[in-house]
Formats: structure tokens, sequence, C-alpha cells
């Protein structure tokens, strides 16, 4: 079985699940693990940051700068395709009591003007505008990366209007390494910014959440509120720094393997549009003439090939550790044989 459903299904590997025999390990509340500590200072070196809390998962890492930054009633501009608006149980509003303002972006990419027209005007009547939030790379963008120019006039714009800036940084590793910029400029201009390991670097679960000292103070106190102090939570940071050790040059393969599925898209009969294909994510629609996605991927799945619906003709491929050129070759030819 191939699996393209996500990255997210990414299985550790054997020298990956190794490093956890030989992690040095201690009590994480106590600030007592070697490995948790170990990873989350090179994870704020790596970002820019002064301090940084390993996480359970990204979404919790999302959830806590919200409850962090803001204050309910508070509100959060974002692009309406954004991973903390439509795949976090309306956490947001749950949890914190914030509320979204949705802009529509060009791939999950807006500008800074989108910024300055979505600000509430300073009435006792409206939401107080309170943050933004970039996500990098942009998922349902088909994994978009957003320019470096692009990020800094949204965060000078952001500026302007006294806003915290947040990134959700769960594939920013697929962006550094297609791009040769550096995680940390990227972040530069970002209050707080959280990478993930259970991605294309493969790791079995985790994130790391960065930002000022005070900050992660604070992130400490929510994380310790939502229930997720971990304990000998080296076991599972030992597992992030082996990815971060030899793990990165697979996320420069998965990016070319998706480059490849991409370009060979555009030759397969009643697929009518291919997003550019920027980083591991490959997203298509089918044509009026073809099944529709869910025939697609149950049709797919019964010939040993994972996919995932995202609409009622969209589907989206994600490359990663499961997946190779082989496996590329053998997704081409059964879409071709299928919708020829």
């Amino acid at each position: 079985m191939y699996d393209f459903y996500s990255d997210t299904k990414s299985l550790p590997t054997h020298e990956m699940l190794c490093a956890i025999a030989e992690a040095q390990l201690g009590d994480e509340q106590k600030g007592e693990d070697p490995t948790t500590r170990a990873l989350e200072e090179r994870v704020a070196k790596l970002l820019g940051k002064e301090a940084a809390v390993f996480m359970i998962s990204g979404t919790m890492c999302n959830e806590i700068a919200v409850r962090v930054h803001c204050r309910p009633g508070d509100e959060v501009i974002l692009d309406e395709t954004a991973h903390l608006l439509n795949f976090e149980c309306g956490g947001p509003s749950a949890l914190s009591g914030v509320v979204l303002r949705t802009v529509k972006g060009d791939r999950g990419i807006y500008s800074a003007k989108d910024v300055k027209h979505s600000v509430r005007p300073n009435s006792r009547y409206m939401p107080k505008s309170r943050m933004v939030l970039v996500e990098q790379t942009a998922n349902f963008g088909g994994g978009a990366i957003w320019p470096l120019e692009t990020i800094n006039e949204v965060v000078d714009e952001a500026k302007k209007h006294d806003l915290i800036t947040h990134m959700d940084g769960a594939r920013l590793m697929n962006a550094v390494v297609k791009t040769g910029i550096s995680a940390a400029e990227y972040a530069k201009g970002f209050d707080s910014v959280w990478i993930d390991f259970s991605k294309g670097l493969g790791a079995p679960c985790g994130a790391v959440l960065a930002g000022s000292k005070e900050f992660i103070e604070k992130a400490w106190r929510e994380k310790q509120a939502f229930g997720g102090a971990m304990r000998q939570s080296g076991v599972l940071a030992s597992t992030c720094l082996y990815a971060l050790d030899h793990h990165m040059e697979q996320q420069s393969s998965d990016n070319q393997l998706a480059s490849f599925i991409g370009e060979k898209l555009l030759e397969v009969p009643q697929i009518t549009n291919v997003l550019p294909v920027d980083t591991n994510i490959v997203i298509f629609d089918l044509d009026d003439t073809a099944p529709t996605a869910q025939e697609l991927v149950n049709e797919m799945k019964q010939r040993g090939i994972l996919l995932g619906a995202f609409g009622e003709r969209r589907v989206r491929a994600v490359t990663c550790l499961n997946v190779n050129q082989k496996a590329g070759i053998e997704l081409i030819n059964e879409l071709t044989d299928y919708l020829s």
C-alpha cells in the first residue's frame, strides 16, 4: 500500500526508534529531562527565538499561542484555508473565546493590503483585532511557500496596528530546504512560531513552540492547564532530534517527488487543474466527466494507493517517508489507467 494521504502518516524509521532507547530521561515538568531540554534549545536557536517548549502536537502549539496572545473577544486575522480555522475543532472560540476573521488569499497567501483592510476600527461594538497568523507552507494552497518579501510586508503592516504575529510552521522546514532561506529568517518578525516533527520530519508525534522567554513561560502554564506535561518526554524528543540530524535531506526528496508527480498529472485524462507544486503537497481537480474525488479515492485504495478527497472534485497527494519514486510512478500509472 502506497500511502499518499498525508505526511502525518509518515512512520518512524528503525534508526529513529533506536534513538529512543539511548535517550537520557527525566521529569519534563521539573525541567529535568535533558533530551527535551536539548530539543527545545536547538529549536529556539533554529528559529531565532529566546526559548521554546515541547508540545504533543502542532494543534496544541496553535491553540496555546492563541490563548497566550489573545483575550476573549479578540480577533485573529488569517487565510480562509488556515489549519487553525478548519481543522482544530473550533478551538480558538471554544478554548479562548477568540473570533477568526478570514482573508481570501491566493493559495493561502495574503498581502499586507489584506491585513490593513481586515483590521477593525477601535470601537466598543467590534471585536478587537489582536493577532495575524501566517501558515508556512500553506497546506491547501498546495504546500505553497510564502515569499519572504510578502511575509515581511505582512509583518510590517501588522506591527503598524500593534498586532501580534504568529507563524504556523507545520511545514516550515519544507520551505527551508526548497528555498535555502533559513527558518530563523522566515520567523524573524514573528512573536511566536512552531515547527512540527510528525510530518515530513517523520517523528511519531511532537512539535516545538518558540518565542520570547516571557511568552514561553506563559505557554508552559497553558500547557500545564491543557494537561500537556509529559514527564519523561525525552522518549519523544529523541525522535525529533534524530529527525533534525537525519531527515532534512528526506524533505528535499519529498519536494522533488511531489514536483515530478505534479508534472505527470498534467498529462492524465480528466484532470483539469493541478495547483503549482512548491513543496511536498500535490492538489489536483477532476473535470465534470470524471468520477468524483471520493470515487477516485475509493478506487485507488483498491489498487493499493491512498489519497485524500478534499472536496467534490479535489484530490490531495502528499509525499513523505512513506513513498518513493517507484510509488510516484505507480500512482501516475494507476490514475492514468482509471481515468482514461
